[in-house]
């Protein structure tokens, strides 16, 4: 097992009630930023989704939720909690799905692509699954100004917190657009301390993701 697994399984019992605590307002504002692109007829996977912080709020908009994350303790805990019937967890590997080509109406994968030593490889997988007229919800957390944002990084390294990748906004931007997809809406929300960048995105044509691959 890897260091950064290791890390979100020994967290994960704490997770949600750490998130809930520091971030429950900047989620009811993703939440009212993804909900009008949501509706009933939608197939959604969730990525990385931890104990369902978004999962529990946001599956009742879709036709079916499949909230999946490779902490098996992550999993675990967001099991425990009462869902709509629609939703489901699994534990998954983002980098490598097992899921069929364009099954997906939707992806959400929040607060994660910055953590991902390979999140390249993340958004192919996204590519592939997600239909050629769904859309693309990538909620995370960038790099933010001043000394009160640095000291907080450098705490979070000590404990075993690893970010892979410093992306401000605007880089956020161009790193989604450049791996096949448009997007559609971007707005940043949080404090300074977390700074989270709200992505909305859909796919571009085949020949543009090639083109811009390139």
């Amino acid at each position: 097992m890897n260091d950064n697994k290791k890390f979100w399984q020994r967290f994960a019992k704490l997770y949600r009630p750490f998130m809930e605590r520091g971030n429950r307002q900047t989620y009811e504002q993703i939440c009212t930023e993804v909900s009008p692109y949501l509706h009933k007829e939608m197939d959604v996977l969730e990525l990385a989704c931890g104990s369902g912080q978004l999962s529990f709020r946001l599956a009742g908009k879709a036709r079916q939720w499949e909230a999946t994350d490779f902490s098996e303790n992550m999993i675990a805990e967001a099991k425990k909690q009462a869902g709509p019937q629609n939703l489901f967890f699994s534990v998954q590997d983002a980098t490598n799905l097992p899921y069929a080509n364009e099954t997906y109406d939707a992806v959400m994968i929040a607060n994660a692509l910055h953590i991902m030593p390979k999140p390249d490889k993340a958004m192919a997988e996204i590519h592939r699954v997600l239909k050629k007229d769904g859309v693309l919800f990538a909620p995370t957390f960038v790099h933010g100004e001043g000394a009160g944002f640095h000291i907080r990084i450098k705490l979070m390294n000590l404990i075993g917190f690893k970010t892979y990748s410093k992306w401000n906004a605007k880089e956020f931007e161009t790193y989604i657009e450049r791996h096949g997809f448009k997007v559609e809406t971007r707005t940043v929300m949080g404090s300074n301390l977390t700074p989270l960048c709200c992505l909305i995105a859909l796919p571009q044509s085949t020949s543009r993701a090639i083109m811009d691959s390139t």
